[in-house]
């Protein structure tokens, strides 16, 4: 049985990957900061004996490190780190679409730090920690769930912090690609289109289902050629 670990599965697009790939009969390791409150997660857990929920808060390393060595045996064939913030100051820290800590004249460089912290710099320290299990596993993929907002020839003039964080993984990723190309490890960055979670809205235009069954698809397809690439739920190649 092939595993997938899974950060931010509480909610929106990462549980819907901890539905999707537990009914294909993956081992799922759904994680997220607070089980015991992740209500919908405990649900699907307890109508499927492939889930498998773990405490994880990616802004610290000691939890990442601590979940590593709890996991210390554990082959991991796919890790999609999807955990993401879009507000640094926001009381929901999904929604933020009119945060004026993110427009230039009124930044809040705290709140900044913030999301460069879950955006940008949590996914590599994940990566980073769960190497020895991604060179254990058969499919040897890390995926970061990034967003077109990413892209810096699609500039605008809000959201400074998070489209510079998306920014910024993607180019972490990109490297970290380099790093672990001889290794066979495939890494990519995946934009899931303005899908209808927490952060995305209800108005999206995709529906999570379909996001995650697109994501699902491209990254089934990646292969080895294609390790450092930036591109939609689609498949469409994005600009960086």
């Amino acid at each position: 049985m092939p595993t997938v670990l899974i950060t931010g599965a509480s909610r929106g697009l990462g549980l819907a990957f901890a539905h999707a790939y537990a009914k294909d009969g993956w081992h799922v390791i759904a994680t997220c900061r607070a089980p015991d409150k992740a209500r919908e997660l405990n649900a699907l857990a307890q109508n499927s004996n492939n889930i498998r929920i773990e405490a994880l808060d990616v802004g610290n390393d000691e939890s990442i490190a601590a979940l590593a060595r709890k996991l210390n045996d554990t082959a991991i064939d796919i890790l999609i780190n999807n955990a993401g913030i879009l507000s640094g100051v926001a009381k929901t820290p999904f929604i933020g679409f009119d945060d004026n800590s993110q427009i230039f004249g009124s930044i809040d460089s705290k709140g900044w730090e913030k999301v460069l912290r879950i955006n940008t710099i949590a996914p590599l320290m994940v990566a980073q920690a769960f190497l020895p299990h991604i060179r254990r596993g058969k499919e040897r993929k890390i995926v970061m769930i990034s967003s077109e907002a990413g892209s810096i020839e699609r500039g605008h003039s809000d959201l400074i912090a998070y489209r510079s964080s998306k920014a910024g993984l993607n180019s972490g990723m990109r490297n970290i690609a380099f790093t672990l190309r001889d290794e066979k490890i495939i890494v990519a960055s995946l934009h899931p289109g303005w899908a209808q979670t927490d952060m995305g809205g209800k108005g999206a235009a995709v529906t999570v289902g379909e996001s995650a069954a697109g994501l699902r698809k491209v990254i089934e397809s990646l292969t080895l050629e294609q390790t450092g690439c930036f591109r939609d739920y689609t498949g469409r190649t994005l600009a960086w």
